[in-house]
C-alpha cells in the first residue's frame, strides 16, 4: 500500500486530451469549432469528416480510441443519422454529441434513439454544447 501511494505521489496519473472526431461539412464552422473545442474541452480533434462515408472511415481508423464524436446531421453526402448508426457499440468513456441547425423535437428523438448522448442546436444551444463538453470526464492514463 505504501509503495503504491509513493508511486502515485511520484508519478501522478496523466490527463489526456479527449480524442475527438468531428463530422461537419461546413469549413467556416470547422475553423471556429476546432479551436473552441480544443480550448474549452481539452479536446484534440484528430479527424474531420465532411461526409457520412468519411465519418465511417474515421470511426474505423480510431475504433476504440476516440472519446468524443461530434456530428452534424446535414452533410454534403449522406446524413449524420447514418453516422450515428455506424457508431455501434462503444465504451462508457466514448460520447456522441449531435450539433445541428435542425434540432426539432422529432430529430432529437431520432438521434437519441440511434445512440446520441445529447443533441444541441448550433444557433441557440452552442453555449450549452460547450458546457456539456467541459463536463465530460477527463481521460486519465
Amino acid at each position: 500500500m505504501y509503495v503504491q501511494c509513493l508511486c502515485q505521489a511520484l508519478h501522478p496519473p496523466l490527463k489526456m486530451s479527449l480524442v475527438t472526431l468531428l463530422v461537419e461539412d461546413n469549413k467556416p464552422i470547422c475553423d471556429t469549432l476546432v479551436p473552441a473545442l480544443e480550448e474549452a474541452a481539452n479536446a484534440q480533434v484528430v479527424a474531420i469528416a465532411k461526409t457520412s462515408m468519411g465519418a465511417g472511415q474515421a470511426l474505423a481508423r480510431w475504433r476504440g480510441k476516440w472519446h468524443l464524436l461530434v456530428v452534424d446531421l446535414h452533410l454534403g453526402q449522406g446524413s449524420g443519422l447514418d453516422v450515428l448508426q455506424a457508431v455501434g457499440p462503444r465504451s462508457s468513456d466514448q460520447h456522441v454529441l449531435v450539433l445541428t441547425n435542425h434540432a426539432t423535437p422529432e430529430m432529437r428523438a431520432r438521434c437519441l434513439a440511434l445512440g446520441a448522448d445529447a443533441v444541441f442546436d448550433k444557433v441557440t444551444e452552442l453555449q450549452a454544447f460547450f458546457d456539456h463538453c467541459t463536463q465530460l470526464p477527463e481521460v486519465v492514463v
